[in-house]
């Protein structure tokens, strides 16, 4: 069986690509279709709603951080018996970094190269015929990305629909389409994007109520006729991350739950057991374990909680003095001297390297990130590059006195200086690590 894919893209961030993707993936799951999610670009909150949504496993696929043949490796492992792949665009469906061709990590990228078309989400609140111009703009801006159908977003009225819909359709473009006005579609939000899925109150009726509108709103029929088979070579690939250990003790709760799912995913497959814990229920790695990851999340949420966990601190001071622990921006900011929060009150964290970070003086740092190792970490070995992204507001206020961990460059190559830092078992970084350069 071939899956049918369709990128759901749009002209930037905010045009409602989320509720219409996870509306949509619910709504062809109730017809009995096999349907599957994946997320271009590096955003880790969104596989988690597309899981939701399908029951399936969510992927990203971001052109820019994986090297062409893991992303080709992941693309097909997701389309793998599934009917319908729905890939929801990053920001807009063009938007990515100057870099080497196709590997810019706009989902554009994806659909040049396996062929796979585009819904475009256009918000036309505030626009009623000047939506023709920037549909028209779409399909004309590049011809190797077909541009599938256009779907009205935000419509305030009946007749706002066909003023819109009557000018996309005089220039020969399809409207499969028309979402109006409500409310009750907007997905909560925090300072790093969206509320992640498994902290949205009832958010199975939630997703039941997207499908009911787009159901309403959108021919099913035609957004399936729109879908390409999906034309992927089969490739084996070296650049993933390999997993830090046989037994990984894994930081899983409100504070701790930013790991991309094709970096879990292959550590299963290559035989690790992953065993969570939850710092904020005051635990600590299970003993057996021989690596111990502290992932990404929220730990400005909760640094009173962390810095009273003294069975999570003991457990993790005393895992650190003969087993690696690596931990990635929440994780990393947990694994220093102390966290000032949005008050400006210091709490003490585990004190496993030097580092003192901030949320109270805030600077967003966001972006694609090169590391080259210049020590061995459960990530790599010293001198591999690995690629990743970078995205928090919090700031590292006193570097401390400990060895850096690597050089790092931006998506276009810039140095940015030295990052993350080492001491003995003990490393980490503000960015996510995505794959191996």
């Amino acid at each position: 069986m071939t899956a049918r894919a369709l990128i759901v893209g749009a002209a930037r961030s905010g045009s409602g690509k989320t509720s219409v993707t996870i509306g949509l993936m619910r709504a062809l799951r109730r017809r009995g279709l096999a349907v599957r999610g994946a997320k271009s670009g590096p955003d880790y909150i969104d596989p988690g709603f597309h899981m939701a949504a399908t029951g399936h496993p969510g992927v990203n696929l971001d052109s820019w951080a994986m090297h062409p043949d893991l992303l080709a490796h992941l693309a097909k492992g997701q389309a793998a018996d599934a009917d319908i792949l729905l890939i929801e665009s990053a920001m807009g469906l063009f938007d990515g970094i100057v870099s080497e061709p196709g590997r810019s990590g706009a989902a554009a990228d994806i659909a040049r190269l396996y062929d796979v078309p585009a819904l475009v989400i256009l918000d036309v609140s505030g626009q009623s015929q000047t939506a023709a111009a920037l549909a028209k703009g779409f399909a004309a801006y590049d011809p190797r990305v077909k541009i599938a159908g256009i779907v009205l977003n935000q419509v305030a009225s009946a007749r706002h629909e066909t003023m819109a819909r009557d000018a996309i359709e005089a220039i020969g473009m399809k409207v499969l389409g028309a979402v109006h006005r409500n409310p009750d579609m907007a997905l909560p939000e925090r300072h790093l994007g969206l509320v992640q899925a498994s902290e949205h109150d009832a958010l199975e009726a939630f997703i039941e109520r997207l499908a009911d509108v787009m159901e309403r709103s959108i021919d099913l029929d035609a957004v399936l006729a729109a879908a390409a088979p999906l034309s992927v070579p089969a490739v084996t690939t070296s650049h993933r991350l390999p997993p830090p250990g046989q037994r990984i003790a894994i930081a899983r709760d409100r504070a701790f739950s930013f790991v991309y799912p094709h970096v879990a995913a292959h550590w299963r497959q290559a035989g690790a057991e992953l065993l969570p814990f939850s710092p904020l229920a005051d635990e600590g790695p299970d003993p057996s374990a021989d690596a111990c990851w502290l992932p990404g999340g929220y730990p400005e949420l909760h640094p009173g909680r962390l810095a009273e966990a003294e069975t999570f601190r003991a457990r993790m001071r005393a895992f650190a003095k003969t087993r690696p622990v690596h931990g990635e921006c929440g994780g990393f900011m947990v694994l220093g001297r102390a966290l000032e929060d949005a008050d400006g009150i210091t709490h003490p964290m585990l004190g496993l390297l030097d580092h003192v970070t901030s949320y109270a003086k805030r600077k967003m740092n966001l972006g694609y990130r090169q590391a080259r190792l210049t020590r061995d970490c459960p990530i790599g070995k010293a001198g591999e590059t690995i690629r990743g992204h970078e995205f928090h507001y919090s700031r590292l206020v006193e570097p401390g006195n400990d060895e850096p961990l690597a050089e790092l460059a931006d998506g276009q190559g810039r140095a940015l200086g030295r990052s993350g830092a080492r001491r003995g078992n003990v490393s980490g970084t503000y960015f996510h690590a995505i794959a191996r350069g």
